[in-house]
Order: structure tokens, then C-alpha cells, then sequence
């Protein structure tokens, strides 16, 4: 188990967005590319999901986050973020584990984008059927 000096790294990735994310323990401070946590995520309702993993742990006052956003959009990143925190928790203490896999916050969501096909408009989108 880490020290209190150390600082516990994880990557979190969700669509195209990758997350690089510090954990230490602190007094809640969370930065995410430079700014304020708030700042970068407007959305109360994608900052509820980002915070969901230190709330089953109760621990939203014990760790300071930094973590580096890439790729993606606010939403994707969001995701990336959530599951980087989540494997940096495991990484500090291995009992997280339990609690956060039973809620999901360990599994990485692999849905992504489905490809354009050759000779169609989009993904699933067909260009109009004519009989004559």
C-alpha cells in the first residue's frame, strides 16, 4: 500500500477520450487539465458521474486528483475520467475493488462509433431503394 507522499497513477478511456489520472492523498482538490474541476465541467450532472466512485468509497475529502484530458468530447471524457479514478482508487487500496466493480465503475464502456461503410451515406444510414 502506498505511502502519504505517494501519488498513484491510472489511465481511464472511454470512446476516443483518454484520461491520465494522479491520485494523492489531500483534501479533495480535483484539476483537470490546469483548471478548476468546475470549470472544465460545466454539466453538474457529468460532475455527479465523475465524483461517483470517490462517493461509494466516501472518500471525496481524502484524495486530491490532476489528471490530463485527451481526445473525445466533454461526455467521453467524463467517462475516461470516471474509470481512471476508479483504477487509481484500486491501485491505493485493494478493497476499493469490491465496492466499485459491484457498481460498475471498473469496466471500461467499449462502445464506440461505428464506421461509415463504402458506397452508403453513414454507418446504418442506405441511400433510398427504388424499385424503378
Amino acid at each position: 500500500m502506498p505511502t502519504v507522499n505517494d501519488v498513484t497513477t491510472a489511465t481511464g478511456r472511454r470512446k476516443t477520450a483518454v484520461a491520465r489520472v494522479r491520485i494523492r492523498p489531500g483534501v479533495g482538490k480535483v484539476f483537470v487539465n490546469g483548471k478548476e474541476f468546475t470549470q472544465y465541467f460545466p454539466d453538474e450532472a457529468l460532475r455527479a458521474y465523475i465524483e461517483q466512485p470517490l462517493g461509494f468509497i466516501d472518500g471525496k475529502e481524502k484524495f486530491d486528483i490532476q489528471a490530463r484530458l485527451d481526445g473525445g468530447g466533454l461526455s467521453g471524457q467524463a467517462g475516461a475520467f470516471r474509470h481512471g479514478i476508479s483504477r487509481a482508487l484500486v491501485e491505493v487500496n485493494p478493497e476499493y475493488r469490491e465496492v466499485l466493480k459491484a457498481q460498475g465503475c471498473l469496466t471500461r464502456d467499449g462502445r464506440m462509433k461505428e464506421r461509415k461503410k463504402p458506397g452508403q451515406p453513414g454507418a446504418r444510414k442506405r441511400f433510398q431503394f427504388s424499385k424503378r
